[in-house]
């Protein structure tokens, strides 16, 4: 009787909630890849950029935080190429045991060109984000990357994937569009360093700059005076200094040529998010418009 009393008056098992799984931990090394990564992934990972906006990833010195970041990581995101020349030295000490996305794998390079001053060979230029086509295979590398690294979202990041990418071919198309409005006689431009490239191969456009790829190459006096004289005799206008650039020297040349100083452009990093360019896309359109009113003053 006791025994009965006893089952009818106890509560019924209570069902627990089946844990949330853990989100997983993604790090990007720079802000352009931490904001594809971010379209992709979404609120299913948990995103760490190491250099953040406005920040120069050439000279970056990596900090504590930062090999405390990858240890715990599942997947890592680089574009490769040199372009983080300190990533590997970091992975290595974290140590990072994840998987590894090379955001440029099967992306088609363009060797580096010499610029005044440093007639030395490159390896390939590795600011292909310049170029929202070849952004396209980053994105594609993302995805497979991420669904490798947590396949029970693989449908998800494939989604997102294909939707950004549908908005990234929108980009491109209206990229050529805006640049074919300036007469091709006119398309030329001066910025800080060396970083538009693909930009000049997928738009048309021609750059001159007084340094190399890195932001850390120094021009010589004779470099900058050659350049100077190339402005004025080429009636270039259409001078631009990167966000992470010092515009000292773009400033001089300005002086010296009659040329005007534009808005300031972004290569490397996005703005800050109450700046112009806080997104790859918002980059883009405001590096494109930037060039375009620019441009139309040669």
């Amino acid at each position: 009787m006791l025994r009965r009393q006893f089952l009818a008056a106890a509560p019924p098992f209570a069902v627990l909630p089946a844990l949330a799984q853990a989100k997983p931990k993604v790090v990007a090394t720079f802000s352009i890849l931490g904001d594809l990564v971010n379209e992709v992934g979404g609120d299913r990972i948990e995103l760490a950029v190491l250099v953040g906006a406005d920040t120069d990833a050439h000279t970056y010195q990596p900090k504590p935080t930062d090999a405390r970041a990858l240890a715990s990581a599942q997947a890592l995101v680089s574009n490769g190429l040199g372009y983080e020349g300190w990533i590997d030295r970091l992975a290595k000490a974290a140590p990072f045991k994840g998987r590894a996305i090379v955001a440029t794998a099967g992306v088609t390079t363009l060797q580096g060109a010499p610029t005044p001053g440093h007639s030395h060979a490159h390896g390939p230029d590795p600011h292909c984000w310049q170029d929202a086509g070849r952004v396209r295979r980053y994105v594609g590398n993302i995805v497979d990357g991420l669904a490798a690294a947590d396949a029970a979202n693989a449908a998800f990041y494939r989604e997102r994937g294909q939707a950004y990418d549908k908005r990234l071919a929108t980009l491109d198309e209206w990229i050529k569009a805006e640049i074919a409005k300036v007469p091709a006689a006119q398309r030329r431009a001066l910025t800080a360093h060396d970083s538009f490239r693909y930009f000049t191969v997928a738009y048309g456009v021609e750059f001159f700059a007084p340094r190399g790829f890195t932001t850390e190459s120094e021009p010589s006096a004779k470099d900058v005076a050659t350049l100077i004289r190339l402005v004025r005799a080429q009636k270039i206008k259409a001078l631009f200094v990167e966000n992470m650039s010092n515009p000292g020297l773009i400033d001089q040349i300005a002086r010296e040529s009659g040329a005007v100083v534009g808005p300031r452009l972004y290569s490397d990093a996005l703005s800050g998010p109450n700046g112009p360019a806080p997104t790859y896309e918002a980059m883009m359109r405001h590096n494109v418009t930037a060039l375009v009113a620019g441009m139309l003053k040669n």
